[in-house]
């Protein structure tokens, strides 16, 4: 028998999610789920799917589901909504909260006008330099602005994971990079056992601390933003030099700006995020 199931749309920069309040009832076949309501013409369409769950350690537990049905470790702008959404439906009415999620539990401060979340701030944890827990094969302790060739192509990449893997790539022309026919092939490269989600930034003239990027996310390929990509990108500026450490680096996306902070302890970003619908969908 088909259940009517009710469901939130919400997006940060453009990155939009459908989310599923599971405190009383879970998801079966998730991944099947997004794949269908993923889509943009025959579903709701979305970049994902999210399920916010309880926890026996957080406020709340996040799974998050890219559009190909495959499972991220973190999302940076759907924990946000996440955050947004525990506290105006009074799941966890509080300023400080945390949730837990593949890839640890990340604490959020929420800033909150007029009884309405209108942006959070995520400590996202320490970035992953190690090549053997990002994953890439290439060897060495880090992948700083290292050399590789991929489909008969040199690039110049710095791998971080943020929860998921990611590798940047600065350019001077982001708007003419061909990230459509790139973005795939970086993504499914060989030394990428677990593919990577694949951020292409150049920094803005006389102005130290902005960079523009793009992003192709591995499932999902070119989206709005992403937020542990904009995170891997300020950490990749801060170890090329390119902008400063403890300083706030603003991040600009095609669908907003990110902030972000690049520390010994930890990598911290700020942004907003809105609600855009409520619905139900039969399943």
């Amino acid at each position: 028998m088909k259940n009517k199931i009710p469901f939130i749309k919400m997006h940060g920069c453009g990155n939009d999610y459908v989310f599923f309040d599971c405190f009383e009832n879970e998801l079966q076949n998730p991944s099947e789920i997004s794949v269908k309501f993923s889509d943009r013409h025959k579903g709701i369409g979305s970049d994902g799917l999210v399920m916010i769950l309880p926890s026996s350690v957080a406020d709340a537990k996040m799974r998050m589901f890219n559009a190909d049905g495959s499972e991220a470790g973190m999302c940076g702008n759907a924990i946000r909504c996440v955050g947004k959404y525990l506290y105006e439906s009074g799941r966890a009415k509080k300023e400080n909260m945390q949730i837990e999620t593949l890839s640890g539990i990340k604490l959020l401060e929420i800033f909150v006008q007029n009884n309405e979340v209108n942006s959070v701030r995520v400590d996202m944890g320490k970035a992953e330099l190690n090549p053997e827990k990002i994953p890439v094969t290439l060897k060495g302790d880090n992948i700083i602005g290292r050399q590789v060739t991929i489909d008969g192509q040199r690039y110049e990449i710095t791998c971080v994971s943020m929860g998921n893997p990611h590798a940047v790539y600065f350019y001077d022309d982001i708007e003419h990079f061909d990230l459509h026919e790139i973005g795939s092939k970086i993504e499914n490269a060989d030394i990428f056992p677990s593919r990577i989600n694949f951020e292409i930034a150049q920094m803005e003239l006389d102005c130290r601390n902005t960079i523009a990027m793009r992003v192709w996310e591995r499932g999902s390929g070119e989206t709005m933003a992403c937020g542990t990509g904009a995170c891997a990108v300020g950490v990749a500026a801060v170890l090329m030099g390119y902008c400063d450490k403890d300083t706030d680096i603003t991040v600009r996306l095609r669908g907003g700006e990110l902030t972000i902070k690049y520390t010994d302890e930890a990598v911290y970003m700020t942004g907003g995020c809105e609600k855009v619908f409520e619905g139900e969908i039969t399943i």
